[in-house]
This record gives C-alpha cells, sequence and structure tokens, in this order.
C-alpha cells in the first residue's frame, strides 16, 4: 500500500555500498525507518542532501502491515532551506535538535500536532535572520509540552533537577544554584524566544534543560552534538 505523506528527517545511517537507512517523522505514519538506494553514488545522481537532518519532504511510501523496514516510492523536498546549510550556528542547532529528536519520538503512529508543531518550526528557524541564538531552549521547552511533560514555570524545571542530584545536602545547594535561572525560563515559557542572555547562561540553561529531559525521557543519555554546539554558540 502506498501512502502519501509529509516527513521531517531526523537521522540515517550508511547501508551498503550506496545506500541508507533513514529515520522520519512523518505526519501520517509517525516515526518510521526507510532503505532509500543509491543516494550516495558519485555524481549528479547522488541525492543524499535530502536526508541531512530536519529536511522536510515530501513523499509517497510504501507500508507493511508487519511493519520494519520498508522504502521510499518518490521523495521530493517540500521546503528548499535558505539560511540552515549555510550558517554554522543554525545547522549546529539542527544536528543538536535531530538528535534530541531521535531519543525523544519513538511512536509509530500519526501525531498532526506534534508534526505541525515540529514542521512550523523548522521553517521558522530557517526564515530567521537574526536573533536565534536562543532558539534551541525555546524548542526544547514547547516540545516537552507535546511530549506530555512540559513545566509550567521555571521553579518547576530547576526545583525537578535540584533534587534529582542525591543527597539532601547536594540538592539544597543545587536549589539555590539553580533558583538564579528561573526568570530566564520563565521569559522563555512565555513565548519570549528574544530573551537577552550571554553564552555563559545559554549553556547553563541548555543543560539544566537536558536533565530535565533525562528525568522524563527513558535512556535519554549523553548528546553527543552538545559540546559541538556549546562551542559554536559561545564565539
Amino acid at each position: 500500500m502506498l501512502v502519501k505523506t509529509r516527513g521531517i528527517v531526523l537521522n540515517f545511517i550508511k547501508f551498503r555500498e550506496t545506500s541508507i537507512i533513514t529515520r522520519i517523522y512523518t505526519e501520517q505514519l509517525g516515526l518510521q525507518n526507510y532503505i532509500v538506494n543509491s543516494v550516495r553514488k558519485k555524481g549528479p545522481g547522488a541525492r543524499i542532501a535530502l536526508f541531512q537532518p530536519l529536511t522536510l519532504l515530501d513523499m509517497v511510501v510504501y507500508t507493511s502491515p508487519r511493519g520494519g523496514l520498508t522504502r521510499i516510492s518518490e521523495y521530493k523536498c517540500s521546503y528548499p532551506f535558505t539560511s540552515i546549510p549555510f550558517n554554522t550556528r543554525k545547522s549546529s542547532i539542527v544536528l543538536f535538535l535531530s538528535e534530541i529528536l531521535t531519543y525523544t519520538i519513538q511512536e509509530e503512529e500519526e501525531n498532526l500536532p506534534l508534526f505541525g508543531f515540529l514542521y512550523d518550526s523548522i521553517v521558522y528557524f530557517d526564515c530567521q535572520e537574526q536573533g536565534f541564538s536562543n532558539f534551541h531552549l525555546f524548542f526544547l521547552l514547547q516540545l516537552a509540552h507535546y511530549l506530555g511533560f512540559g513545566p509550567t514555570s521555571g521553579a518547576d524545571i530547576t526545583s525537578q533537577v535540584a533534587f534529582s542530584v542525591g543527597t539532601a545536602t547536594q540538592s539544597r545547594g543545587s536549589v539555590l544554584h539553580f533558583q538564579m535561572f528561573e526568570a530566564y525560563f520563565d521569559a522563555l515559557l512565555q513565548s519570549s524566544e528574544e530573551v537577552f542572555m550571554n553564552s555563559k547562561v545559554r549553556k547553563e540553561l541548555l543543560l539544566i534543560l537536558i536533565r530535565y529531559y533525562q528525568l522524563h525521557v527513558e535512556k535519554l543519555g549523553e548528546i553527543k552534538s552538545l559540546q559541538v554546539l556549546s562551542e559554536v554558540l559561545s564565539d
């Protein structure tokens, strides 16, 4: 059976000589894995650029009642990026967010509100010309609501993270430390992406948010792209 759907590429791994297995979050079918042949071959026919993180696709895909790996019958870019591939800061943020989404989205079923949020957020991010250094923080806070553990306030985040560190003495010290960042989270939660902060504060907020996600997402471990993102955004 063939299904027409939009999709958001999360990642891919190499498969055999010129093929890939790609993980794509689709509008109609949720999370799916597809084999795509001959996209890594050299020359003008190579289409591997269409499977870079968070690329937006229009697709016609095969489905199977048994599940598992299937194939894509037709695919094309549904929204050509104008800035993300050409801006180091943006491409680093996209790589980080795609890794987070790979861990947090697991459902093989339709979720139109979540898909719409992701698709619209990616397009919006590509269109931003400046003032996007906090986008990943704002995105993670919004995403948490679609995943079912959205915080209601900055204190909600910092208290959970602080009391996850261990002993009561450590927790009291952590609470005092994290309370310094509650106002930033509150501002971001009020849909104010352009909150003024320096790179040190931005890095601390991200570390707190990742720990918050780890408390709610099973098997969310080390984020490999975090170091690169931190270095890029500290410039």
